[in-house]
């Protein structure tokens, strides 16, 4: 896509479509947070918690969850005078959010909120609410952290994405083509990819040739990986973004040999979309608390480095069914450098504990273990659930079922395993009640015990 079209979308296109056609806020926004990534510390703490005394005194008028907790600890917003006394609150975990969900909503927005579900990449699927405002704030920060990697709207990109289940109309296709060309985006299922047809990937890098190529980790790893070993070039974009998986620093020499471009760490999650990302000083991936208030919380009886903990986070702007003190089960490790960059937004040195073990099959197939989360998260009364490979041609699910799990269910999970897998691997799915936790707190989603 040439500068000119880059140019245009930006100014004219986009604008017209965002504000004009479907009246959201995502670029004002924008110019918000563009401003102000360049405060001071100081002025962005101030910032912050100018907005999370608002978000408090809302939750204790309108949501009925907090108006219960908080009137038992015997506390109101006029209590909480800094972020010290805000990290005595009670955390809000998945189990909170599925036993109380109906009160998490507040009152003035029960009948107007949009829904997500998240990928469950922890094993727990999990629906959601959000207001608007919320919704074009997370487009807009997502859309800052990617400008940071040289990313800005319009640029030609490359995703390497999960491809959609079941068959939706043609017209739902043909609009999410449209929507995905405005954006200069071609969208690439990366559940598909075997060793046998790495070249067909490469392949398509060099006809698209995009200036950007993100996606989920573990599938561009691979590919890498296929890339230096079989001595292939391709057309160099110019920046590799990481989703989905944290990159450590000897993959990161990997991937920038292997595409001849810098690569870029991203931090998020479905819940908050992104969280932290990194801008070309690779210093560190900077955390948006102009938008989110992220806490780092070691797990009980845990042992860590002082600068290490689970994330804990909450959502500045989510009026609608406000996540206070969301505990992530995600480990990161902050840091305490200033990045050379000037930006005043915090910074993250590392993210822990979301790897996926990635399955293999009898025909050279290697599945990212992302795709997992991303079939189950759609399939009705799936509760919690465990992939575990023992055999090159067999999977064992183990699966927690809920209220709404029926023959559909069980049908369904087996079509589409089979769409993506083949035939040459038995699905052997076991009901259970319950999936055993890590020693970090976490169920472990996929496990592969075969060797390497």
């Amino acid at each position: 896509m040439s500068s000119l079209y880059e140019t245009a979308f930006r100014r004219v296109l986009y604008p017209a479509y965002e504000t004009g056609l479907r009246r959201r806020g995502t670029l004002a926004w924008l110019d918000e947070y563009e401003r102000s990534q360049w405060l001071s510390p100081a002025q962005l703490a101030e910032l912050q918690w100018t907005r999370l005394k608002r978000l408090l005194e809302h939750c204790y008028r309108e949501v009925p969850y907090y108006q219960r907790q908080w009137r038992e600890l015997g506390i109101t917003p006029d209590d909480i005078r800094s972020l010290d006394d805000y990290a005595r609150l009670p955390t809000l975990t998945k189990a909170d959010i599925r036993s109380h969900g109906e009160d998490l909503k507040a009152i003035s927005w029960r009948d107007r909120m949009l829904y997500k579900n998240t990928s469950g990449s922890t094993g727990e699927p999990l629906r959601f609410g959000y207001n608007r405002e919320s919704n074009d704030r997370r487009t807009a920060v997502m859309f800052r952290g990617y400008g940071w990697a040289g990313a800005p709207p319009g640029r030609r990109s490359l995703v390497l994405w999960g491809g959609g289940l079941g068959n939706p109309p043609l017209t739902r296709r043909w609009k999410d083509q449209l929507y995905h060309a405005a954006f200069g985006r071609r969208l690439v299922n990366s559940f598909h990819m075997t060793e046998a047809n790495m070249g067909t990937y490469a392949d398509m890098i060099d006809r698209h040739k995009p200036e950007i190529l993100l996606g989920y980790f573990g599938p561009l790893l691979k590919l890498a990986k296929w890339l230096l070993e079989n001595g292939r070039r391709v057309h160099p974009p110019r920046a590799f973004i990481v989703n989905g998986e944290a990159m450590h620093e000897f993959e990161r020499e990997i991937i920038e040999q292997a595409f001849g471009c810098p690569a870029y760490n991203t931090y998020g999650c479905r819940e908050f979309m992104m969280v932290a990302g990194e801008c070309d000083q690779h210093h560190g991936m900077h955390v948006n608390i102009d938008h989110l208030v992220v806490e780092r919380v070691a797990p009980e009886g845990a042992e860590l480095d002082p600068l290490t903990g689970e994330a804990i986070i909450t959502d500045l702007f989510n009026y609608g069914m406000p996540f206070i003190r969301y505990a992530t089960g995600d480990l990161i490790t902050t840091s305490t450098d200033q990045c050379p960059c000037g930006r005043g937004l915090p910074l993250i040195s590392q993210v822990e504990g979301r790897l996926l073990d990635a399955i293999r099959t009898p025909d050279g197939r290697i599945l990212p273990g992302m795709f997992f989360p991303f079939l189950l998260k759609e399939v009705p009364g799936v509760a919690q659930y465990q992939i575990v490979q023992r055999r090159l041609d067999r999977l064992d699910l183990n699966l927690v079922r809920g209220k709404a799990f029926n023959d559909d269910s069980l049908a369904m999970i087996h079509r589409e395993i089979r769409k993506v897998l083949g035939d040459g691997i038995e699905v052997n799915c076991q009901f259970v009640d319950t999936i055993p936790l890590t020693r970090s707190g976490k169920t472990r989603l996929t496990i592969s015990e075969l060797a390497q």
